[in-house]
Order: structure tokens, then C-alpha cells, then sequence
């Protein structure tokens, strides 16, 4: 279910309505704030706790939040989270468990269920499409810490704060409710923060950094828009950080450190894919897109294309030919010939398409293998993680291959030298500042009157039919 569909409701509303407690399991601190305060505000009882034990006994039921968290699959991977099966049953064998994320792949879903013990239980999935998400990546010109975004930010006479890990906890707390109550108009933070805010009208999500993983893109990028008005999720990127992060992964165990290292490829795959943004990530959690969205940057660009049936036909022959049992990396290699110690221990360099791709690079031949994907030419294996399968389409295809356009990847070093002002504002404003402010002003004393926070004021004046809400 995507963020800001109603994951909370589903255990908010069946402990609210069923005798007993319910307890709640959260990785984040800033989310356990945020909805405990949702909560107080409308006067339900709650238990809100960081560091105490509990007795189950007394329980009806436990809610996972952020289930992605147990799959070792998953972008952030917790290993405690994969014990609470086993400590729920020691205690409270037959307990209910519920568990929801925003953000799982057909392989981090399998791994959820069967862990939890889970596979027979009712599994219900909404689309990941938030329609109303502008999607947008830039080329990172500078790399500017934390406190010069910031100073750079207040500069422009933007209201703005951190948060991050290493802040004084009162500070990161005040930084937070001024958030929620717009005393502030940006916040400056890590994940930690943006990952936990329930904030409906946020419009911007921008990432100065890349994130790890494509899950964690999507789940940080949902802050926006969530009443159901555009968001604009705007990400700088450049190659350097995809090799600083990998680095990091350095002294992970081997597992741990390959599977971070898929991650990352996709990250890399999505940034500089010329194909439609949603298209690409609707693919990489398994739901199949088959018209541009016509809502994110590649949609509104011109995109170079080139026809690309025998490239097609080469790159489902080398998943055909090699069994169905290998990652893009080795498939490509096998396309360009390449002479290494997999390609010869298992004699695909006697294969018939050995070499046959020898005449285009390496980023050509990903490029076309992740469009395969998307076309629905070939498939991931969901038991074995990163293996490309053909699929019926993908079949019928190599017998009987019809023109396809391709797009190109876009190349952000050259876009790089070509802008170097990602951090330049236009001076002029289009409205009355002085109007704005007072508007401001007013709806504040209203929210105070009202009780009500400044996010819900149209609503709570005009209604639910949304009137004030279209312009």
C-alpha cells in the first residue's frame, strides 16, 4: 500500500474498536511521536513507548510498521525485526499479527511472509501509482553539506531547520512540531525524520543526496502530496555518490554487501534511464505500466530513441541461451564477449551469442536488458534474487520480432558541464508578499480558534467536497 493510503488506519481503527491493547512495532522514533500526537489530538488513549517491556499476555494483537525492515531483501534491512516472530510466539503463540509496508518488492513480500509464518495469511496489495507525483532527477553540479544547504536556504529568505542524528533531541522535537505547525518552510533532513512525518500538504520532497535503494526512494518521495494535490519529488544525482555509498557497504558481511550493491544499480538504473520515471519504478515493485505517465521529466522531454529489435532479440537470446539463471552483469558480459573466470566456467564462450554484442558498450546493453524488463520481455526471479527469466511476451517475441523504439540513457556528466547553477533562484516572486504573509497571519488565528491544524483549515471551513482544494 503506498504511503499516505491508510496503512496506520488498519491497526489504528481495530484497536481503537476491539477490548484490550494493541502494540504497535516501529523502527522510527519520529514516527512513533507523530502518531501518538495524531492520537492525543483526538482524544484517544495510547501507549507510546521507546524502551520498555510489555506484556503480551494482555495484548489482542500486533501491528508490524515497516515490514520491509525484516527482509534481508529489503532496503533497510533491522536483524531485530526479524525476531518478533519468534518472541510474540514464545509468549503469545496465537496472537494476530498484522504487518504493512509501502515499500516491497515481490521477493522482499515473499520474505516477509516467511519469516512471520505468514504464507496462507490474506495478503491485500494496492497499486504503487501515485498519479499525482511529478518525478524529476537533475545533475548534482556541487556537494554541499548540511549546514551550507541551510545557510544557503535561509539566505534566500527561506524559513528553514535541521534534522538529523547528532542534534540535541529538544531540538530535533522543536524542529519537528514547528514543521507540522508551519512556524518552518523547509526542513533540512535525513531520513530518519522524513520517513516518520504524516504531513499532507507537503509539495516539495528534494534529495540532495542519492538514496540507497529504490524503496527508500519511493517511501522518502511519498511525504509529498499525500491530499491528494501534485507533488514534486526532485532528485540531484551524480555517479560519485552511487561509488561513495558502495563504499560505505565495504565492511558489511558478503550477503549483505552484494545485495546493497543491486540496490544501488537499480538507484543508478532509475537516474539516468530516458524511460518514464513511474513506467520504472511501477516495474521494480512488479506492477506492470504499459503507457507513459506523461507526469515526470523524461515524459516531458524530448528523449533520444533508436530502434532496438535486434539489440532485443540478442539480449533474450543471452537470457535464453544461459539457462535462465543470471544476473544482468553476466549476461552482458556473455553479449560482449567478454573472457572472465564465470564466462569460462560455465562454457558460455561457446555460446552462439558470445561476442554477438561486441560492436555496443556495456551501458547500451543494461539499457537494453532493464528495457526487456519493463517491455515485459523478461522478468525477475522472485525466488532467486537479481535472475532474469523470459516471460510468454519475451518468448513470442524471439519467434517472431517486430520493431521496437528504445530510449537512451541520459548522460549526466556531460549535463554537468552544461549546468553548473543547480543552486541559482530566480529573485522575483509572482505573487504579493506582503498579502501572503497576512493570509498566513490569518489562517494561524483561525487554526488556534478552531483547534485545528493549519493543514485542515480549508476543510474544516469549506467542507469535504475539496472546492478550495482545486486551485
Amino acid at each position: 500500500m503506498p504511503t499516505g493510503a491508510g496503512k496506520s488506519l488498519c491497526y489504528q481503527l481495530p484497536a481503537v474498536v476491539s477490548e484490550g491493547t494493541a502494540i504497535v512495532i516501529s523502527p522510527l522514533i519520529a514516527l512513533m511521536k507523530n502518531q501518538v500526537d495524531q492520537l492525543n489530538a483526538i482524544g484517544i488513549m495510547r501507549i507510546f513507548l521507546i524502551r520498555r517491556s510489555i506484556n503480551l499476555r494482555s495484548t489482542n494483537f500486533v501491528a508490524i510498521d515497516e515490514a520491509h525492515c525484516i527482509s534481508e531483501w529489503g532496503h533497510d534491512f533491522r536483524p531485530e525485526y526479524r525476531r518478533i516472530k519468534s518472541i510474540v510466539a514464545q509468549i503469545a503463540p496465537h496472537l494476530p499479527i498484522i504487518a504493512l509496508t509501502a515499500t516491497a518488492t515481490p521477493k522482499v513480500q515473499q520474505d516477509i511472509q516467511r519469516n512471520l509464518q505468514m504464507e496462507e495469511a490474506d495478503l491485500f496489495k494496492s497499486s504503487f501509482n501515485r498519479t499525482n507525483l511529478f518525478y524529476e532527477v537533475r545533475p548534482k553540479v556541487k556537494n554541499e553539506s548540511k549546514k551550507a544547504l541551510i545557510k544557503f536556504i535561509n539566505n534566500t529568505k527561506i524559513n528553514a531547520a535541521p534534522y538529523h542524528a547528532g542534534l540535541d533531541s529538544h531540538i530535533r522535537i522543536k524542529n519537528q512540531d514547528d514543521f507540522l505547525n508551519e512556524e518552518l518552510d523547509v526542513i533540512v533532513a535525513t531520513i530518519a525524520f522524513g520517513m516518520g512525518i504524516d504531513k499532507p500538504d507537503v509539495r516539495y520532497v528534494i534529495h540532495y543526496d542519492v538514496p540507497k535503494s529504490l524503496e527508500g526512494y519511493y517511501q522518502e518521495t511519498g511525504r509529498a502530496g499525500r491530499d491528494g494535490l501534485e507533488g514534486h519529488c526532485l532528485m540531484f544525482y551524480r555517479y560519485e555518490d552511487i561509488i561513495k555509498l558502495d563504499k560505505f557497504n565495504k565492511d558489511k558481511a558478503v550477503t549483505e554487501r552484494e545485495n546493497a550493491k543491486i540496490l544501488l544499480q537499480e538507484m543508478a538504473a532509475y537516474s539516468e534511464t530516458g524511460v518514464c520515471r513511474r513506467k520504472f519504478i511501477l516495474n521494480y515493485f512488479g506492477e506492470m505500466m504499459h503507457e507513459d505517465c506523461g507526469f515526470c521529466d523524461n515524459c516531458k522531454r524530448e528523449r533520444d530513441t533508436f530502434e532496438g529489435m535486434d539489440l532485443l532479440v540478442t539480449a533474450l537470446e543471452a537470457v535464453k541461451q544461459t539457462n535462465e539463471r543470471f544476473m544482468i552483469d553476466h549476461l552482458v558480459n556473455v553479449i560482449q564477449g567478454e573472457v572472465n573466470d564465470y564466462t569460462l566456467s560455465y562454457q558460455h564462450d561457446t555460446l552462439p551469442v558470445f561476442g554477438k554484442g561486441k560492436d555496443e558498450d556495456q551501458k547500451t546493453w543494461t539499457t537494453v536488458i532493464r528495457q526487456a524488463m519493463i517491455a515485459d520481455f523478461i522478468e525477475k526471479d522472485i525466488e532467486n534474487y537479481g535472475i532474469l527469466k523470459m516471460t510468454p511476451k519475451g518468448n513470442e517475441f524471439l519467434e517472431s520480432p517486430y520493431k521496437v523504439n528504445l530510449y537512451r540513457d541520459q548522460d549526466f556528466e556531460k549535463m554537468v558541464k552544461n549546468d553548473q547553477t543547480e543552486l541559482d533562484i530566480a529573485t522575483g516572486v509572482a505573487y504579493d508578499e506582503k498579502l501572503f504573509e497576512l493570509l498566513k497571519a490569518e489562517r494561524k488565528k483561525v487554526a488556534n480558534l478552531k483547534s485545528t491544524p493549519l493543514c485542515d483549515i480549508p476543510r474544516s471551513i469549506f467542507g469535504g467536497n475539496g472546492d478550495c482544494l482545486s486551485y
